[in-house]
């Protein structure tokens, strides 16, 4: 109970401290939302969205899953994260969405060794969506320095669900309509670096601090 107990004196401090100084933000967005960006991102509990981008209530709409994936659109399965998509682009009509990786992801080492995740049969069949990011690792990746490895098929990873991204539908829509931009970040937690994706480029680099 010692955890709970320091997250209940968290919600006292919240209500007494920080609420009140934002009260009239929350009352605004008590009814509604329109955040800017999907922020698509693993469920490590070290990546912290809000705090990486600073960004507040209302800004982001997060989605968290093991691997940061975006599974390829199906209309006979039901995946709550394609459900995710779907509202944030159709309903909350966000320009942005962004995918974001991050380091020593737990989830990246059970694609690189599916026989890590064999005793976890719902992990491993979650992780299949990031099968496609091993493949091209294998077939072009660096040598056989492991942490090299991890760190390239990080970033497959993101490309792949980016693709994976543009298989729904609500996706290709805004996509024609030109109201929509998908972005690949990753995150170090090391050492707070952003990369982002540049298509020119065909590479991940790290943000420029403005």
């Amino acid at each position: 109970m010692d955890f709970l107990e320091t997250m209940a004196r968290g919600i006292g401090r919240f209500r007494r401290d920080v609420f009140p100084q934002r009260q009239a933000q929350f009352e605004h967005l008590a009814d509604h939302q329109h955040p800017k960006a999907l922020f698509l991102t693993c469920a490590d509990s070290r990546v912290v969205p809000s705090m990486i981008t600073q960004t507040g209530p209302g800004e982001l709409f997060v989605e968290r899953n093991p691997g940061n994936i975006a599974p390829i659109y199906s209309s006979d399965v039901a995946v709550g994260v394609s459900a995710s998509i779907e509202f944030a682009v159709t309903a909350l009509k966000t320009p942005h969405v962004i995918i974001c990786g991050h380091s020593d992801c737990g989830a990246i080492k059970g694609i690189l060794h599916p026989d890590a995740v064999a005793d976890m049969p719902a992990v491993a069949r979650w992780l299949s969506y990031g099968a496609e990011a091993r493949q091209r690792l294998g077939a072009g990746g660096p040598g056989t320095d492991e942490e090299e490895r991890l760190k390239h098929l990080t970033e497959l990873n993101v490309l792949v669900q980016m693709e994976h991204l543009a298989t729904h539908p609500a996706v290709q829509q805004a996509l024609t309509e030109g109201r929509l931009a998908i972005h690949g970040w990753v995150y170090e937690i090391e050492t707070g670096e952003v990369r982002a994706y540049d298509p020119a480029r065909g590479t991940f680099v790290p943000f420029p601090e403005i």
